[in-house]
């Protein structure tokens, strides 16, 4: 008995050693000295984590017969046909030119200053190159044939939105990362110089080649282990020229202070909205659909870019689901929705950008399917146009 108890304890301990050896560098690591004392005076952190100001709600046991129900569709039956950027487009400026990459994955150019936002180069969207979620199509651009870019945004430290390989690869060819708090020691650890990291709590602002940089709240989670939940903190961000303004809201769930966003950075020429990956059991990490469309009205958008959707499969839906719901959602209040196919710069003073690039497949709509956060807040738009 003794002998077949310690054989069991090796078939179980071999396997569980490789995946944390393999995954260890992926891992990053835990913010200590100095940077932990900082996050430890954030209004933001609570007992040794950092918080959301609604409660995340996460009934992901209370239905498990859902948790393999879903869409036949989840992940495309062709690989979507991405847009193979010239990289010599970048070689001329535009005061406002956006280009997405799928997901959460934006080149921001505004008056000749560049900022990538939540890059991931890599095949998988996990700590290891053999198992995760896997991209539905190449990089519509190597990295190495990416423009030098003023800074990185970093909303948050998942492995979809923070990717060890691509941070990098990026070394050398990007003059600030700016990341939200704790999320600075990940990036040392992987050889990133310190004083290129600007960390940054909620509200905080800095400035990277005279772009105006703010780090808005948002409605979400953060970790890379079980052991190291909500042990750095999340966001989006706002970007401000003399001339343009762009909001980028990285992974959130629906809360009040997207008002409060519109209110003290707004009104934005551009917002890039999280559509993707959401479900019922969920209603609080991801905002869903209709309530971007919401959100995109409350921050004081005028054009409304779907992000977080059109790259890997991370929900039940389908997978053209969220872009298809957004676009009905904002027809009803007469929005302007742009849906560029992924590595199409798009010339936000020019171009139209609202090519129907994906298939049509089977896919619920909101009736059917509603995304409701949690949490008692007024829900009603607050203008009859976003910029009005």
């Amino acid at each position: 008995m003794r002998k077949a108890l310690s054989l069991s304890a090796l078939a179980l301990l071999a396997p569980t050693t490789f995946m944390i050896a393999d995954g260890w560098d992926a891992f990053g690591r835990a913010a200590s000295g100095e940077r932990l004392e900082r996050m430890q005076r954030s209004a933001n952190w609570h007992d040794g984590v950092f918080v959301n100001g609604i409660a995340l709600y996460n009934p992901f046991l209370d239905a498990p017969e859902r948790w393999l129900d879903g869409s036949e569709f989840a992940k495309p039956r062709q690989a979507p046909a991405a847009v193979q950027t010239d990289p010599r487009v970048f070689e001329q400026s535009r005061p406002l030119r956006i280009t997405w990459f799928g997901h959460s994955i934006a080149l921001i150019e505004m008056d000749g200053k560049r900022f990538l936002t939540d890059p991931v180069w890599s095949d998988r969207v996990s700590p290891y190159t053999w198992l995760g979620p896997k991209r539905w199509y190449p990089p519509p651009i190597a990295l190495v044939d990416l423009p030098q870019i003023d800074a990185v945004l970093i909303s948050h430290d998942h492995y979809d939105h923070l990717d060890t390989r691509t941070i990098k690869a990026l070394i050398g060819r990007v003059g600030q990362f700016v990341v939200p708090l704790g999320v600075g020691a990940h990036l040392e650890y992987w050889g990133v110089p310190p004083e290129q990291i600007t960390e940054l709590d909620w509200w905080d602002e800095t400035h990277v080649a005279g772009i105006r940089l703010t780090a808005t709240p948002a409605r979400h989670a953060s970790g890379r282990i079980l052991i190291d939940n909500d042990r750095t903190l999340w966001m989006g961000f706002t970007l401000h020229s003399k001339s343009h303004a762009v909001y980028f809201s990285g992974d959130t769930g629906l809360f009040p202070e997207l008002k409060d966003i519109g209110d003290r950075l707004g009104p934005f020429d551009v917002t890039l909205i999280e559509v993707g990956a959401y479900g019922a059991d969920w209603p609080d990490w991801h905002i869903g659909p209709e309530q971007a469309v919401l959100a995109h009205n409350w921050v004081r958008g005028d054009v409304l870019l779907p992000v977080h959707w059109g790259l890997f499969d991370l929900a039940r839906h389908a997978w053209t689901e969220p872009v298809e719901r957004v676009l009905a959602a904002a027809d009803k209040y007469g929005y302007r929705v742009i849906t560029p196919r992924p590595g199409l710069p798009v010339d936000m003073q020019r171009d139209d950008a609202q090519e129907k690039w994906w298939p049509d497949v089977e896919w619920q709509p909101a009736d059917q399917a509603p995304i409701v956060a949690t949490g008692d807040f007024d829900r009603a738009p607050r203008r009859s146009s976003p910029q009005g």
